[in-house]
């Protein structure tokens, strides 16, 4: 059993699954990473996508031997590749497993277990979720910090994604690991140029004033962090091209924020689903050639079966 904390990723890509010969290396899952903490072996489980449905099948081989699954899931956010996993995820059919999901709902009249439960309507599925036999509990979220067990502290940070989304950052005996996914660099959403017919001097400034802001805290949120696990969808120049307001950030915005903020590891995540194994290989060898000699940061990339020590 670990005695610090130990990361395991069972899905690292964003949008949809996407196995085939192409993601052999690193994997077609949606995101799901397993968290353990301590030598009592605590379990924590961030988002429910794909990747969630292998963990489960691990789970119920490895841990449901030696006693009931007890869990708590932390949901990101509840677009579907962070949740489709749900139904799958084989604890929640047993009737000793207990488990809490945690997770923001950005509309308030459909709460976090409706919204991941309505995946488990017969239109939709098999089984409904009133059958599951589990004890499940739901948590919603805002930004705050809470302890989660006796010694994993919890902060939650919305980041920048049409919908709530929450970043959460970790600490457990001096070591910190933060998830920043799915999120975009902020930026001023308002007319910047007079010419503009929209354009109000007041409302350019005010915005520009927020984006900063929120940057800034943003980059206290993650400041010092062991590990981040950050949202690296587009490069640069396909963020530039189409894809500014779709919520996802660029390799070259995370590294320049994990830098800023003292990082010591970056983990490159939230794949593309068109991003294939030689292009992702590419890349990582480009921006780690390019920030060599520059900066003590180092550049890890997620793929399924990736463990991580701390």
């Amino acid at each position: 059993m670990p005695k610090g904390m130990l990361l395991r990723f069972w899905g690292v890509r964003g949008s949809i699954p996407c196995p085939g010969p192409t993601t052999v290396k690193y994997g077609g899952n949606t995101t799901c990473l397993e968290l353990r903490f301590g030598e009592r072996d605590q379990l924590v489980i961030i988002d429910a996508g794909s990747g969630i449905r292998p963990l489960g099948d691990s789970l119920m081989k490895k841990d449901f031997p030696k006693g009931p699954i007890q869990t708590d899931i932390l949901i990101s956010h509840t677009h579907w590749d962070h949740i489709m996993g749900f139904p799958f995820f084989t604890p929640i059919y047993i009737k000793s497993s207990l488990i809490n999901v945690y997770g923001p709902v950005t509309y308030e009249e459909d709460t976090l277990d409706k919204i991941i439960g309505d995946q488990l309507r017969y239109r939709y599925f098999p089984v409904r979720q009133e059958e599951l036999a589990a004890t499940i509990r739901y948590h919603q979220l805002r930004e705050t910090s809470f302890l989660l067990g006796d010694e994993v502290f919890v902060t939650t940070k919305y980041l920048n994604h049409p919908i709530l989304c929450l970043g959460y950052r970790f600490e457990y005996k001096g070591k910190v690991l933060c998830t920043a996914y799915d999120t975009e660099p902020f930026r001023n959403v308002f007319p910047t140029d007079p010419s503009h017919p929209d354009y109000d001097p007041v409302a350019a400034e005010e915005g520009e004033l927020a984006a900063k802001e929120e940057t800034q805290k943003f980059l206290r949120f993650i400041q010092g962090a062991d590990i981040l696990v950050h949202d690296t969808q587009y490069t640069l120049e396909e963020y530039k091209a189409s894809k500014i307001g779709w919520g996802h950030s660029t390799y070259e915005h995370a590294i320049n924020s994990a830098h800023k903020a003292g990082v010591k590891k970056l983990v490159l995540f939230h794949h593309d689903p068109l991003r294939t194994d030689e292009q992702l290989d590419a890349l990582v060898e480009k921006y780690r050639t390019a920030i060599k000699g520059r900066t003590r940061l180092e550049i890890e990339v997620a793929r399924e079966g990736l463990e991580l020590k701390l």
